[in-house]
Order: structure tokens, then sequence, then C-alpha cells
């Protein structure tokens, strides 16, 4: 650690040296601090050790796209959940309903019948899916508050 850090002047605990109050003015040479409480960086830290606030980004080729993140942040449990309007376990369940659907599904398409037996047994399995299906659904609808 000793050859990152040639003749610093303060402390750790002490805010860089030369920080100003301008945050677009960033003057070459000086140490990158947090722009929530004012502390240094640790050395390729992503986040301030302090507060917890994310370290902005020196490329913006790296960030991601503002659609990307609007739609990752549409994909994200709690946000499905609160738009939804459900608890946790109803939303579980209501996956797991639409996974056992999508199943369904996936047996009639992946599985061909070549004669009678076949098609009665690919129309159990169907069903079966189907009945998974339905049970999840009303679990999720007992489950919600």
């Amino acid at each position: 650690m000793a050859d990152l850090a040639h003749n610093v002047p303060q402390e750790y605990w002490r805010p860089p040296v030369g920080a100003t109050t301008d945050p677009d003015a960033k003057a070459p040479g000086l140490v990158e601090a947090c722009d929530g409480c004012e502390t240094e960086f640790m050395v390729g830290a992503r986040f301030c050790h302090i507060c917890g606030a994310a370290r902005p980004t020196i490329r913006a080729a790296a960030a991601p796209r503002p659609w990307v993140r609007s739609l990752v942040r549409h994909l994200e449990f709690h946000n499905i959940k609160e738009e939804l309007g459900l608890s946790t376990a109803s939303l579980v369940t209501f996956l797991v309903g639409l996974g056992c659907v999508l199943a369904a599904i996936a047996v009639g398409l992946i599985f061909t019948a070549q004669n009678l037996g076949e098609w009665q047994a690919i129309q159990a399995w169907r069903l079966e899916w189907l009945l998974a299906a339905a049970t999840a659904f009303i679990a999720g609808i007992l489950l919600k508050k």
C-alpha cells in the first residue's frame, strides 16, 4: 500500500487535499472523494466505505443505457411486487403458476404423438401441468393480503 500513495499530507479519516466545493471542477492529481460524505474512496472500491454511496464512473461508455436501466428496474422482484400489489408469497405462487402454464405449452411443442396411446400420455402430462398451475394460482389468491 505504501507504493500507491506517496507523500500524502492528510490522514485517512480527513477529507482529501484540495477538495473543492464545486463538484464539476476536478483538478488532475487529486484524490477522488465521495459526494455524500466527502471521504476518500479506498483503492479499487466501487462504493464508499462510510456512507455506501456508489463511486462515480470514470468512463461514460461503461454506464448502461437508460432503457436498459429502466427495463432492469421494472424486472426487479420488489418493483413487480409493488406494481401488482401482491405479497411476496402470492407473487412467488403466481410465478410458479406461470411456469406451470409454460411447461404445459412446452409439453405440446416438444413431444409428438405417433399413435393414440402417446397422444393420451401427452394430454395427461398437459393436464397435470395445468392442474399444478391452477393450484398455484389458487394458493396465490389465498395468500394475498
